[in-house]
């Protein structure tokens, strides 16, 4: 890892500087995930750090957009900040997301932060059924990739209301519902592939990806063991919360008992999620400009940096 400086929990902390706290326990009670750790300190030691950093490159953004509009002669080109954040299920992405959404929306020079997930992107699930590939949900050619970059360009070129398809994660498949993004000063973009390049697309040659467009990339990481533990711990949950809500996709799965449930879930992991993992997501993780490490009891214990 020649490529980044890497930090500890305390030395990572020390550069928050003077940057306050904004979130309240309520605040990062609402934010947290089903399987998290999240508490004030890792959020004061972590990513109030991480939040000052992404400040300081939207700013240089910023600063640089002003110098090509006064000798272009132009006023106020908007162009958005625009964050990638990767990394397996389970491993506590969308939390990040969320939290950083939070934290960012909060400095002045950018208070307008969206946040999209890959998700919405994904193939509905009458297409993935005819194409027999129902059981690569969440592998690459399950996405509409070309639809996915068409958004995020769009984005960079500061268009307006932009509509991006909803998923539920409790019907399993793309709804009616639009999320709509307009200009803002920060998106954030979440989701497995967000790393991928031409190389996890063989079927679908492009010469543009996601990741083309990424001011900033963050790979949430762990252990590949101990992310399939969080993965049968999430589904365990799942099994007695969402997955008993009407018009849930794995209702049949709370008539398993807990073994089968445990038995099940490792399956899942080990024929879909783990290979998905292993294949195509690992190996975009030195891509991301800032890696962070997480230990067993889901918190951050090293921060790897891109020099």
């Amino acid at each position: 890892m020649n490529s980044h400086i890497i930090f500890n929990r305390s030395k990572w902390s020390e550069l928050r500087a003077s940057v306050p706290m904004v979130l309240s326990d309520s605040d990062i009670e609402e934010l947290r995930g089903i399987n998290e750790n999240m508490d004030t300190t890792e959020v004061e030691q972590i990513y109030l750090p991480l939040s000052r950093l992404l400040n300081l490159h939207v700013g240089s953004q910023q600063r640089k957009t002003e110098v090509l509009d006064t000798f272009l002669n132009k006023t106020n080109t908007h162009t958005p900040f625009v964050i990638g954040i990767a990394g397996s299920v389970a491993v506590g992405k969308s939390t990040t997301a969320r939290l950083l959404k939070a934290l960012l929306s909060r400095w002045e020079n950018h208070p307008k932060v969206e946040l999209v997930t890959t998700d919405g992107f994904l193939y509905p699930k009458k297409v993935l059924d005819e194409r027999g590939i129902m059981h690569r949900k969440g592998f690459p050619e399950s996405y509409d990739i070309r639809r996915l970059i068409q958004f995020v360009s769009d984005v960079k070129a500061a268009e307006s209301n932009i509509e991006v398809p909803v998923y539920s994660h409790i019907t399993y498949d793309i709804t009616e519902e639009k999320q709509i993004i307009n200009r803002p000063d920060v998106l954030i973009i979440e989701g497995l592939n967000v790393l991928q390049s031409g190389m996890d697309y063989p079927h679908d040659p492009l010469r543009i990806f996601v990741s083309d467009f990424l001011d900033f990339s963050i790979y949430v990481d762990a252990k590949t063991d101990v992310i399939e533990q969080w993965y049968i711990d999430r589904f365990l949950k799942f099994r007695s919360g969402a997955f008993t809500k009407p018009n849930s996709y794995f209702s049949h799965y709370t008539q398993l008992t807990e073994q089968q449930a445990v038995d099940k879930a490792r399956n899942i992991w080990r024929e879909i999620n783990g290979v998905n993992l292993s294949q195509n997501i690992l190996p975009t993780k030195n891509k991301a400009n800032l890696i962070l490490h997480k230990g067993k009891n889901h918190q951050v214990e090293q921060i790897w940096l891109r020099s």
